[in-house]
């Protein structure tokens, strides 16, 4: 083929709307319901069709009407005023009280990144969540930059066939047509970063893009200099091919540090998103050691401190697993610099003991370069500590060291416009800042009931419209019948109560419990006084043909003739259906099979905009349920018999729907609003605008991980790494003298039994050895009995020095307060007195 030559011609915009291109550059307009509108309403139907991507937008809009726009005395008033928002809060550059200092940043690691659907980096939940903690950290002007990878063909686009089977379609996204700046080293050539890999090395272009006030660096291996193979790394998110995924991650961990170093950004703290990204911490030793002239085992207390780990995954098996050899080329780079060999330099993915083929872990490789661990909601935590505890093997299971932040969501990006216009209205021009401001949740008490309905059933005219509109489009890709065509185009009532599922197909997300017992759905559904409208939509894995089952057999239950026009499912789901049936639906349905969510976000946004939820307990609807908000489905049992879980939960389901649900929904008793319906609007709303907000959920990581982390960052480097060389000897010494700690069973005062408010004397001997008494806590764990042999909610309580009896050999003793009645127990154990991250080491810990 001919070599050829490009360029790009853009639109000549006048100087008075000179804004507009700025505004196209950073993705802040997305979630700026002013600057949205400052596009639409250039050419409203022309929006739509350019997939509300502005930067197409602009090239289709003929120039004679950018002049007439530069004259349009109502357009530029409008432009100004978004233009100050804009300078308000994305260029203004004061941090007012900011607890941060210059220099310090967090650099916040992903797989995907879901900001808007113009951007196609992301496939779920995962990638939405990282996308609005994004621009929750540009709202609180935080100093955080986020790293991914660019993918051409992003996650697949959904088809259905004419008998319901999903089909996959790849096409490559025009990067001409986003937002992204090509970044340039210091003699202005592209920034390219290089990572060894299989069959030769890994060239990668530094893209950027503005997400707000933050910077997010994406990398691309689609460059001539690579081969194919290299060139198809980041061609698709989540390859199924695991020599593609490790590069992925290896690319995203290694080749992102090193971006960052290019571009001269030094983190002081890195937040690794899921396990794919553990191989930062590989790569941020190097950097450490190399920048800061310190050897390796300095360094390796300096990065785990300094570095949060937050893990989505409630299953073992959902983490990436790669078999050694597959793994040991890319970390071959870092034995010399490291003086270790590859297989110790695995060892860092495999639990302790196990054998050199054991299978490289990413989640055990982040464990072990994170201090900070946390899951997604508190159910997670407990699930995470469950699942992992044998890691520390001698710790009770609630005494492993993960902790949980449960997730938020981006008010301004999923509320509906309509409710919006309600919040400016009634909590003010602040409302923006949700969870920040404690007054905006109980503002919502004020929105009048008539308005909130109103916004409420335009929300759900704009759902029924858009549903129709895509099923039109959707049946006559596949040629339809004209009377197909025509009935599509009145599918769902306005005034019939709309229940939306939308999320991805996994066979856990449980889909198909609605359709346990179809004769009854389906009387639910055609009620005389009461009916039921359902709105289906999400894609299942390209290899899950489990998940793909299920979606058939509800393309094939909603074909049933008296069905069809109140049971639609909805192909191809993406941020901009999802946005439509946040807001528009009534109910918002979600059936895991408990424990397996994490979190689930979807319901949050659902709720936000007053749709009120019915879910089983699990994930975030155990932090968010109460009678007054929601619907519970079960009380959070946990079956180990699937089929008669479904059977049990199944009819818990559609008695919900049938005697509590649609009864409250069509109780018009008060006039023409749903009173009582309403107040469980109202009520959800301030539960989700309070208690999950995405500036909830980043101020804790805040408070909790980052300013400590960033803190500890550079005391740890100060003075050519003296703590780190400090604390460094320190662990040394602790692993080297601990197998001489023996600790005698304890002895009590009094053998009981006890009454309320008595207490009694525990004493042990403890041998310490060459450690001395003040580089350890003894310490008397007790508490009420679960089992034979576990102690339920465990408390400490640190024992003390009663008496030297030789040389190494002292006894402990304190007293034991009997507070409640009930069956105890009690031992003793001994940890090193040190910080967590020496203190929680499996090895260093000794009980009688």
């Amino acid at each position: 083929m001919r070599l050829i030559q490009t360029f790009q011609v853009f639109p000549d915009i006048p100087e008075s709307l000179s804004f507009l291109e700025t505004l196209s550059r950073n993705l802040w307009w997305s979630w700026n319901q002013n600057a949205v509108e400052l596009f639409r309403r250039i050419n409203p139907r022309l929006w739509e069709a350019s997939g509300r991507n502005p930067i197409v937008f602009a090239t289709r809009i003929p120039q004679e009407r950018f002049e007439e726009l530069a004259h349009d005395d109502s357009y530029l008033a409008h432009l100004e005023k978004v233009r100050e928002r804009y300078q308000n809060r994305v260029l203004n550059q004061s941090n007012g009280d900011s607890p941060w200092d210059q220099g310090e940043s967090v650099a916040y690691f992903s797989m995907e990144f879901g900001i808007h659907e113009t951007l196609p980096l992301f496939a779920g939940g995962l990638g939405i969540l990282a996308g609005d903690h994004l621009k929750a950290a540009s709202g609180l002007k935080m100093p955080l930059v986020g790293v991914g990878l660019l993918y051409r063909e992003g996650y697949f686009r959904q088809l259905l066939d004419k008998d319901g089977w999903q089909q996959e379609t790849y096409p490559e996204t025009d990067l001409y047509h986003l937002p992204l700046s090509k970044q340039k080293d210091k003699h202005g050539k592209d920034l390219v970063i290089r990572v060894a890999g299989i069959g030769g090395e890994m060239l990668a272009q530094v893209w950027k893009i503005r997400i707000g006030r933050v910077p997010l660096i994406l990398l691309d291996t689609n460059l001539p200099d690579n081969s194919r193979e290299i060139r198809d790394v980041t061609a698709r998110l989540y390859s199924g091919e695991q020599y593609t995924r490790l590069a992925q991650e290896v690319l995203l961990g290694i080749g992102g540090m090193r971006a960052l170093d290019a571009l001269g950004i030094q983190p002081t703290v890195c937040h690794m998103n899921e396990g794919h990204c553990a191989f930062v911490g590989i790569e941020r030793l190097r950097q450490i050691m190399e920048r800061y002239a310190i050897r390796l085992d300095m360094a390796r207390e300096i990065v785990p401190r300094t570095t949060v780990f937050t893990t989505h995954t409630p299953v073992a098996a959902g983490h990436d697993e790669f078999p050694p050899a597959m793994v040991k080329p890319y970390l071959k780079p870092f034995e010399a610099p490291f003086g270790m060999d590859a297989d110790q330099l695995i060892a860092l993915g495999q639990p302790d003991g196990a054998a050199a083929e054991s299978p490289f872990s990413m989640f055990i490789l982040g464990l072990r370069t994170a201090q900070h661990i946390n899951g997604v909601s508190k159910l997670h935590g407990q699930v995470a500590r469950h699942m992992w505890s044998h890691i520390w093997p001698t710790r009770s299971e609630d005494e492993t060291p993960i902790t949980h932040i449960t997730n938020g969501v981006h008010i301004p990006t999923v509320l509906a416009p309509e409710i919006k216009l309600l919040f400016d209205r009634h909590l003010g021009p602040q409302w923006n800042m949700g969870s920040t401001i404690p007054e905006n949740a109980s503002r919502i008490d004020d929105i009048f009931d008539e308005e909130l309905w109103q916004a409420h059933e335009m929300c759900r005219s704009r759902l029924i419209r858009t549903v129709r509109e895509l099923m039109y489009r959707q049946y006559g890709r596949r040629n339809s019948p004209l009377t197909v065509m025509k009935a599509v185009e009145s599918v769902l009532d306005q005034d019939t109560l709309t229940i939306a599922f939308a999320r991805r197909f996994a066979t856990y997300k449980r889909a198909h419990l609605l359709f346990q017992d179809p004769e009854r759905l389906e009387a639910i559904i055609n009620a005389k006084d009461r009916p039921v409208q359902f709105v289906f939509s999400g894609k299942a894995h390209p290899k899950d043909n489990e998940g793909k089952g299920i979606i058939r057999s509800l393309v094939d239950f909603g074909k049933r003739t008296n069905l069809r026009h109140r049971f639609v499912f909805l192909e191809d789901y993406d941020l901009h259906i999802a946005r439509h049936l946040v807001q528009g639906a009534d109910v918002w349905l979600n059936t895991p099979r408990r424990p397996m969510e994490a979190c689930g976000t979807s319901g949050m946004k659902a709720a936000l905009n007053g749709v009120l939820n019915v879910s089983i307990l699990d994930g975030w609807w155990c932090e968010g349920y109460s009678p007054e908000r929601g619907w519970r489905i079960g009380n959070g049992e946990e079956y180990q018999d699937h089929n008669y879980q479904d059977a049990v939960e199944s009819q818990a389901l559609y008695n919900i729907i049938e005697n509590e649900v649609a009864p409250l929904y069509y109780d018009r008793t008060a006039g023409g609003t749903p009173r009582a319906w309403l107040k469980m609007m109202k009520a959800s709303m301030q539960m989700a605008m309070s208690q999950f907000c995405s500036l909830r959920m980043i101020s804790e990581y805040e408070e909790r991980f980052y300013l400590a982390a960033s803190r500890q960052f550079e005391e740890l480097v100060a003075d050519g790494g003296v703590q780190a060389r400090r604390l460094s000897d320190q662990h040394r010494r602790f692993l080297d003298k601990w197998k001489q700690i023996k600790v005698a069973q304890p002895v009590r005062s009094a053998q009981g039994p006890f009454r309320v408010n008595q207490s009694f004397e525990v004493s042990t001997e403890v041998q310490t050895g060459e450690l001395l008494p003040e580089e350890l806590n003894v310490e008397l764990y007790y508490g009420k009995m679960r089992h034979l042999d576990r102690i339920d909610a465990p408390l400490v309580k640190k024992m003390k020095v009663k008496e030297e009896r030789a040389a190494g050999e002292y006894l402990y003793s304190c007293e034991l307060p009997c507070t409640d009645s009930g069956r105890y127990g009690f031992t003793v154990r001994v940890t090193a007195n040190a910080d967590a991250w020496i203190r929680f080491r499996p090895e260093l810990l000794t009980w009688a």
